[in-house]
């Protein structure tokens, strides 16, 4: 996998490591598609969905939620860093 163009790399992980942390607790899979339907359709055991547009965009600004907001989301869903 090339991840040269992505801005954090390291961010990115394969699907190898994903099923070796399954059952980590101190990693938290997060889906978010497009599709707000498809996280119903089949999703990673164990992932949490975060609707990108309900949860990711603030409704009055009609933009993206700023870094507090973000944070308190993260939160809300157990991910602490």
């Amino acid at each position: 996998m090339s991840n040269k163009n992505y801005a954090h790399p390291e961010a990115l992980v394969t699907t190898e490591w994903v099923a070796a942390h399954k059952d980590d607790p101190s990693v938290r899979v997060v889906e978010s598609n497009e599709d707000v339907l498809l996280y119903s359709t089949g999703h990673i055991p164990g992932a949490i969905h975060i609707d990108w547009q309900r949860d990711l965009n603030d409704a009055v600004r009609r933009d993206y939620l700023n870094a507090t907001e973000f944070s308190a989301l993260c939160s809300r869903n157990g991910i602490s860093n």
